[in-house]
């Protein structure tokens, strides 16, 4: 058994001491938080702590804590005999100078603490600072999930700026969809069907063969007829920036 303790209490932590409680060849030993109310309430009491000072020695602590605290945290819990991974997608292996075995662990998901997820196909991005530690990282990812992969600090900066591109960016685009259907009297559903069908069409093509519509066939009347149309300045924008950016796209091809 590896012996796990996870620091925090947000989405990552949430769905992170739930997988490691469903290992059977993992044992989540504690959770640390600053407030006792956001424990998950699948993970026993005696096992969540608020204080740092009553840590028990186990094989690998998880940060899963926002970048802002992070450098905190391992001031608080740093000592040398400890492998200590963060979760942070964009925060590098050597974010303190404190003395302790340096890890990530990183997450290439987007969580949510009411939607449930197949952990088993989240891709885990590790790093160490040697082999003995990157090897026991890898032990504990393998018993989480079917993808694992090797990702120096640079490169997990780079696929966490593509992962808000590809998540973060297309989310909000599909909250402006939903405002301007609601204001026309339509039922956002009918959009689903599209977005599903557009998302498991890259499974099969890049998203450079996949690109449709509008700005795609340079349908300018098509185009100046949207940009017309919306009323949102902000929408207006959002729109010609990316009608813009797929034609420039295109002549770079």
């Amino acid at each position: 058994m590896i012996s796990i303790t996870i620091i925090g209490s947000g989405n990552v932590a949430h769905h992170l001491a739930k997988a490691i409680c469903n290992a059977p060849h993992l044992d989540l030993v504690q959770m640390a938080m600053r407030n006792i109310d956001n424990a998950p309430n699948f993970v026993d009491r005696s096992k969540i702590t608020t204080d740092f000072s009553n840590l028990k020695e186990v094989d690998v602590f998880l940060v899963a804590v926002s970048d802002d605290v992070i450098e905190k945290v391992l001031l608080q819990i740093a000592q040398p005999q400890r492998l200590i991974a963060h979760t942070s997608g964009t925060s590098d292996l050597n974010i303190s100078t404190e003395n302790y075995r340096k890890g990530v662990f990183y997450l290439l998901q987007t969580f949510s603490k009411l939607k449930e997820i197949d952990f088993k196909t989240v891709p885990i991005c590790l790093e160490a600072t040697n082999e003995l530690d990157y090897k026991l990282l890898e032990k504990v990812a393998v018993n989480l999930t079917h993808s694992v992969f090797s990702i120096s600090s640079q490169q997990r900066k780079s696929l966490h700026v593509a992962a808000v591109f590809v998540c973060n960016f297309v989310n909000h685009l599909y909250a402006q969809g939903e405002v301007i259907c609601l204001e026309n009297n339509i039922d956002f559903d009918i959009l689903k069907p599209l977005i599903q069908e557009t998302a498991t069409k890259i499974k099969s093509v890049t998203p450079t063969a996949a690109q449709t519509g509008p700005a795609k066939r340079h349908d300018t009347i098509t185009i100046n007829n949207h940009i017309q149309f919306l009323s949102d300045e902000n929408q207006k924008e959002i729109y010609k920036l990316l009608t813009q950016s797929i034609i420039n796209h295109d002549k770079k091809l």
